[in-house]
């Protein structure tokens, strides 16, 4: 069987507007506040590039682990994980806005900082970019050579393919793993570069997956309304709620044993983090941080009947979007621009970016047929039921 993705007019004029409202917001960020502006430009860049690491991550599983449920679905992570390239760019853009993000670029500052004089080999501009190429660099690679297999195995079918696809999927989730973590370190820790947590990039990988898992099922929600997969049925919405089920109950789990340790602990050095964002609105998100991204997908997902159905899962998943970006909010603000602030910037950055990140989903996915045709698990995806 085969499926084609048609990117409508309708679905361009949307992207290429909400483009528009990105860049139009971006530029006039530099007028107004320029530190401001290269802050939403550090979380918007780090939210859509997280939701292509989770995505390929989750692709690799399903490889490893030889799922036949979601072999119908693959296109749509393999989609995501286009945007890496244009994510690479975007962040080597950000070489022009170091200074007004990350404390350790300045000069004057860390001659008079022991620590961080003691982290300057580590942290330093050429060594932060050249880590960034390589990151990108093997992301690139790795989920290039994937997409290449899988439409490989389109044309040619049996198991070739499907197990050399596997093996470099056992390969590229170490690589993930590994990279992505040292990469939420450069990127978000190292905006507090007096304080650390062993907790923290872990924490992170587990949030890029969880929100990937819900922006996947979010596009084969959106594509089969518009009568795209027709053979999805409750059972494969069934195992897409389990994997957000899952990552919100590992996520939830690092928050809580980071904060309870660090609270526990109560050494300076580690509790001021949480200290300077205890007062005024940061409080109020830290407690709607675990509301969005564990409390309501526990809650909401737990029972069978709201676990299979898209009416329930469509809130979830939009409420999850916001609980990613709050998140980061909470993690950003406070080390950059210090004072709360959300208005027209942060929403027409945020639209921008949400726009490239579609344009680029669908027009991957318009480029090879949407179910693939000759996967050796698809009947069994097809017939998915339990």
């Amino acid at each position: 069987m085969e499926e084609r993705f048609v990117v409508s007019n309708r679905f361009k004029l949307i992207t290429y507007a909400l483009m528009g409202i990105g860049v139009v917001s971006f530029a006039l960020g530099f007028i107004f506040d320029a530190e401001r502006t290269w802050a939403n430009y550090l979380l918007n860049n780090y939210y859509f590039v997280s939701l292509a690491v989770g995505a390929a991550f989750f692709g690799a599983i399903q490889y490893i682990t030889q799922s036949g449920w979601s072999a119908m679905f693959k296109r749509v992570p393999e989609a995501m994980a286009a945007y890496f390239p244009i994510a690479a760019v975007l962040f080597l853009i950000m070489f022009f806005g170091m200074h007004s993000i990350f404390e350790w670029t300045h000069e004057d500052v860390v001659q008079h900082d022991h620590l961080l004089q003691h982290k300057s080999p580590y942290l330093n501009i050429p060594f932060f970019f050249i880590r960034v190429v390589i990151f990108f660099a093997v992301w690139i690679i790795m989920s290039k050579l994937l997409r290449k297999l899988s439409l490989q195995e389109d044309e040619v079918g049996g198991m070739v393919y499907f197990e050399k696809s596997e093996l470099y999927s056992k390969i590229f989730i170490f690589i993930i793993a590994f990279s992505f973590s040292l990469f939420s370190v450069d990127m978000l820790m190292s905006l507090d570069p007096h304080w650390f947590s062993t907790l923290f990039a872990g924490k992170s990988f587990i949030a890029g997956f969880m929100h990937a898992n819900s922006i996947i099922a979010l596009i084969v929600i959106l594509l089969s309304r518009n009568g795209y997969f027709k053979q999805m049925n409750r059972s494969h919405l069934h195992d897409f709620t389990r994997y957000i089920f899952m990552a919100s109950i590992v996520w939830g789990y690092f928050n809580f044993a980071e904060f309870m340790l660090i609270w526990y602990g109560n050494i300076p050095e580690e509790t001021s983090w949480f200290v300077h964002r205890w007062h005024g609105a940061y409080k109020v998100l830290f407690f709607a941080n675990i509301i969005l991204n564990w409390g309501i997908p526990f809650l909401a997902l737990m029972p069978r009947k709201t676990s299979r159905g898209k009416r329930y899962m469509f809130p979830v998943i939009l409420l999850l979007i916001i609980g990613q970006y709050t998140e980061l909010y909470y993690i950003i603000w406070p080390s950059t621009v210090h004072e709360a602030k959300f208005g027209l910037l942060e929403i027409g950055t945020f639209l921008g970016f949400a726009g490239l990140f579609s344009w680029v989903v669908g027009t991957t996915l318009a480029k090879a047929s949407l179910v693939p045709k000759n996967h050796p698990y698809l009947e069994e995806s097809i017939h998915h039921h339990f």
